[in-house]
Order: C-alpha cells, then sequence, then structure tokens
C-alpha cells in the first residue's frame, strides 16, 4: 500500500516509520523544510527509544520518504493521514487551522480514490469539516474523485510509542462506509495477526474516545494527587493507600502514583478542549474542571514543600534538580511540571543546576541561561542546599547515597515522584520530603 502521513511531530514520524516497517510505501511530508532536510540526513525533531533505528532502517530500504511537497505524498495513495498539531487556543478549545489545511492540501493533489484519516487529536466533528474542506478543493478542480473521511486516534505512550504502535492495546476506527472501513482493514492487519482488537465504530464515537481515555487518565492522576494531599493531613501514606486500592482490578495499579501532576502534550491540551466541547455543547464538564485545576496546583506543590523548609525567601539558596521532561523516555517538555518548579524557585531568589538524560536541549528553549545544567547527575550536586527529583528516570531511582551526600551542602531531598524509600533516607542521615507519604 502507498501512504501519505502529512506532519512529521510525535505522532506522524512514528505512524510513519511503523508503517514503513510492515513493508509499506510511505511518504511524510512537512511545511517546515528544515525539519524535512534534517530527517533526509537522520537527524529526528524528537527523542522516543527505537525510532531512529526504525526510520534508518526504513529509509535505506526505500519505504520511508520525507517532503515538502504535498502531491508527492499523496497522489497515487490509497491512505493519507493528517497527523499536524491541534495546539489549544486561548480559551481551551482545539485549533483546527493546520488540520483544515492539510485537508485543503489534499483535495488539490489525491489523484485517485483516497481515505482521509484524521490521526491528531480532534473534537467531535472535526472529519465533517475535514469532509467539507476537501469537497471543496476537488470541486474547484472540477473533480468528481470519490473519498471518505476516517477517524483513527492515537493512543501511543511517549517513551513507548514504537511498542504501542506495533502491539497495540487496541486500534479504534471511526468510518460511514465499508470501501474505507476495507482500506483501513487492510492497512491495520499487520498488526492485529497476534489478536489485538480493531474496533469500528461511528466517527464522532472514535473522536470521542480519544479525549475520554485522556482525560479520565487525568482524572486518576489528580484524583491520586488529591488523596495525597489529605494523606499527608492525616498522617496516611499514599502509597500504602495506592497499593491497596490498586489490587482492586476494578480500579488497577496504572496512574494512581502521586507526584508534582501531569504534563506534556497530550493530557493538559486534550482536558482543556473537553472541557470547551462541553461548554460549547451547553453541558458543563464539573469532573475534569477539577481534574485541571488539581493539576495545577499539584505543580506548586514542591516549591511549597521547600518554603516550608528554608523559608519563603530562598535568595542564596542553590538547588540541583534531577529531571527536566514531563516524563522519562522524553524530551519533550510541553507543560512539564519542572518549568512552573524552576519559575517559582527563580523567583523565591534561588539558583539551579538541573540534569536530563535528554531534554537540557529542548529546555534551554525554554529556561535559556537562567540556570544551569549540568552533564551529569552527580554533576548537578556540588554546593547543593537540596536535590530535588522532579523526572523519574530510571537512572535517578538507585543513587549512590554516600556520593550525594558528601556533594550536597545539606542533606536534604525533595522527592516529587515517591521514587525513594524515607525511612532508608532518613537512617543515612537525610532529611527527606515526599509526596503524601511519611
Amino acid at each position: 500500500m502507498k501512504i501519505a502521513v502529512v506532519g512529521t511531530g510525535y505522532v506522524g514520524l512514528v505512524t510513519g516509520a511503523c508503517l514503513a516497517d510492515v513493508g509499506m510505501d510511505v511518504t511524510c511530508v512537512d511545511v517546515n523544510a528544515q525539519k524535512i532536510a534534517n530527517l533526509l540526513k537522520g537527524i529526528l525533531p524528537i527523542y522516543e527509544p527505537g525510532l531512529e533505528a526504525i526510520v534508518e532502517r526504513n529509509v535505506a530500504a526505500g519505504r520511508l520518504h520525507f517532503t515538502t511537497e504535498p502531491k508527492q505524498a499523496v497522489a497515487g495513495a490509497e491512505a493519507a493521514f493528517i497527523a499536524v498539531g491541534t495546539p489549544p487556543g486561548e480559551d481551551g478549545s482545539a485549533d483546527l487551522r493546520y488540520v483544515l489545511a492539510v485537508a485543503k492540501e489534499i483535495g488539490e493533489t489525491m489523484t485517485d480514490y483516497l481515505v482521509v484519516i484524521t490521526k491528531s487529536t480532534v473534537p467531535v466533528g472535526t472529519a465533517e469539516k475535514v469532509r467539507r474542506e476537501v469537497r471543496k478543493a476537488l470541486d474547484a478542480r472540477g473533480s468528481k474523485l470519490g473519498y471518505d473521511v476516517a477517524s483513527n486516534p492515537e493512543f501511543l505512550k511517549e517513551g513507548a510509542a514504537i511498542e504501542d504502535f506495533m502491539k497495540p492495546d487496541r486500534i479504534v476506527i471511526g468510518v460511514e462506509g465499508e470501501r474505507a472501513k476495507d482500506v483501513l482493514a487492510r492497512l491495520y492487519k499487520p498488526f492485529t495477526l497476534n489478536g489485538h482488537p480493531v474496533l469500528f465504530m461511528d466517527v464522532p464515537s472514535a473522536e470521542m474516545t480519544k479525549y475520554a481515555a485522556n482525560a479520565m487518565l487525568a482524572t486518576k492522576i489528580s484524583f491520586m494527587n488529591d488523596v495525597a494531599n489529605l494523606c499527608e493531613l492525616l498522617g496516611a501514606d499514599v502509597n500504602h493507600v495506592r497499593q491497596g486500592i490498586g489490587s482492586d482490578p476494578r480500579i488497577g495499579n496504572r496512574f494512581i502514583y502521586a507526584g508534582i501532576g501531569y504534563g506534556g502534550s497530550c493530557f493538559p491540551k486534550d482536558v482543556k478542549a473537553l472541557v470547551r466541547t462541553g461548554e460549547e455543547s451547553g453541558y458543563r464538564l464539573r469532573i475534569l474542571q477539577a481534574v485541571e485545576q488539581v493539576n495545577e496546583d499539584q505543580k506548586h506543590v514542591l516549591v511549597t514543600k521547600i518554603k516550608k523548609h528554608f523559608g519563603s525567601n530562598l535568595k542564596g539558596k542553590h538547588f540541583a534538580m534531577w529531571g527536566l521532561s514531563f516524563k522519562p523516555e522524553t524530551n519533550d517538555m510541553r507543560e512539564a511540571p519542572s518549568l512552573v518548579i524552576c519559575e517559582q524557585l527563580l523567583a523565591a531568589g534561588a539558583t539551579m543546576t538541573a540534569y536530563d538524560p535528554v531534554a537540557m536541549d529542548e529546555a534551554r528553549h525554554v529556561l535559556g541561561d537562567r540556570i544551569r545544567y549540568s552533564k551529569d547527575a552527580y554533576g548537578a550536586l556540588p554546593g547543593a542546599d537540596a536535590l530535588l527529583l522532579v523526572t523519574e528516570w530510571r537512572e535517578f531511582r538507585v543513587p549512590n547515597w554516600s556520593r550525594v551526600k558528601q556533594s550536597l551542602a545539606r542533606p536534604v531531598v525533595f522527592d516529587g515522584r515517591n521514587v525513594y524509600s524515607g525511612d532508608e533516607l532518613r537512617r543515612l542521615g537525610f532529611t527527606y520530603t515526599g509526596i503524601g507519604v511519611k
């Protein structure tokens, strides 16, 4: 099959590379000429474990191509994925200008029957808008070419996207015709040979499924953070509570870890967009409004604890920060709690040295040289009044505590992800503070 993927960001590049890896002829197109030039040189715009090797392998095999020309990608394709950004507007709604611009380009360049697939996270009703844009472009050409519009939301976890695409929990596809259903069934057959389910449904339901999934996961995180804050007031330990409720199969043990809030490109944006969609429909999504507020408040919790320990004026205090990305195994800094923490500490007069395995270049785009950056984890420690664990990268899980203690000016640890044992660190002579734990 010949496939076009418009957009070479996180979703588009992973989608294109994985489809090529099972033998399809995939052309990825992007308006950013520098990004395409870099991809042609093997330089990826994102960090994702395993992705670089897949891109290199399929480019070498002649199955994966990159271009700035939509016609080169779309002409002769059986399916075209729209995988461009949908950034939030000031009111929280998803900005569809890039999605609809791509739909117009597809209508201007398609040469045969085509299934146009929205892979971007889009509000309910977007497929119909895409359909109209394609039709308008075809009418302007005087073309009677047939096409269908489908919704195929992505459920990729940053840091595990390749595994998620190759071995999906489920594949959700919204279609309205048998011809489009047949194309998508053939496209995803290589990924369903081991029994992974394909869930065909109507298009609005598919569009809603993506938002509902992310909103539910965000809800679990904010719920546990709310519980963690109450645990501190009552003398309970949220880690014990988590184990107690997570063993219930109706609840499960995933996404119930307390911490300093969620970030990234999906949860904050999608919760806001779903809340906005509800408002536009005359319905107030009260739970999700609370989820969003709890998460924003939670990003301030660590600094509140730091000020409780050192005082509100942090002038002259220096902190070591381990982790900058919003989660491990990614360089994504979008909505990262670390940014809120840095801004608050800087405003209070403190200085920082940070280390992250892959996200420091991205962090520099936002924070510049207002903080210092270390080449390794231990290099961030000398002279610091406390160590702040912000992102739970694996290499931070079992540090050499003797070396940490010798390097710090004071043996103080603020654990924003509840990775460490407070009892162990106190025995070693540290002052330890976690989130909702003893």
